[in-house]
């Protein structure tokens, strides 16, 4: 039977498998880039607002 365009098909078990193995795959990006990404930037923010309001010489 044809399929009607714009008509959604009904998910099969491997349709399913499929979308929880990619987003599985995605959860794992988000812990080995985005959070070490993050960190990163952060530490660059810290590090840019303690050199800039450190006294200068008291001499």
């Amino acid at each position: 039977m044809r399929q009607l365009k714009g008509k959604a098909k009904k998910e099969t078990s491997r349709d399913k498998k499929e979308r929880k193995q990619a987003m599985q795959e995605a959860r794992q990006q988000v812990a080995t880039v985005v959070l070490p990404t993050l960190a990163v930037v952060v530490m660059i923010i810290v590090v840019f607002v303690y050199v800039a309001t450190r006294p200068g010489d008291l001499e």
